[in-house]
């Protein structure tokens, strides 16, 4: 069982950044690959960015590269996704999900998930 807390998100202008983290509770979640999703109101949830294991491997939904970075740091059991460029289409509520496997790159099967934190995006 692994649980994950959001923190992060919050109000800014377009152009702007925000810097999200994803904490996990457990001590193995090294074995976990961790995404994140995203849903604004009235879509359908998108699986935006993702991290391997070791962290050296990473997918990004093509509306977001080059803007946004995943990173993980296995020691604090932290995973960060620094937003920058925001535009007022990335607005959404952002989910932080993990799954014991190293299939990171594929939106399935990730069964745990964080509460979620909104990312309010104003032009």
């Amino acid at each position: 069982q692994v649980q994950l807390v959001e923190s992060g998100g919050g109000l800014v202008q377009a152009g702007g950044s925000l810097r999200l983290s994803c904490a996990a509770s457990r001590r193995t979640f090294r074995r976990y690959a961790t995404g994140w999703f995203r849903q604004a109101p009235g879509k359908e949830r998108e699986f935006v960015a993702a991290i391997s294991w070791s962290g050296g491997s990473t997918y990004y939904v093509d509306s977001v590269k080059g803007r946004f970075t995943i990173s993980r740091d296995n020691a604090k059991n932290t995973v960060i996704l620094q937003m920058n460029s925001l535009k007022p289409e990335d607005t959404a509520i952002y989910y932080c999900a993990a799954k014991y496997s190293d299939i990171y790159y594929d939106g399935r099967d990730y069964n745990y998930w964080g509460q979620g934190t909104q990312v309010t995006v104003s032009s």
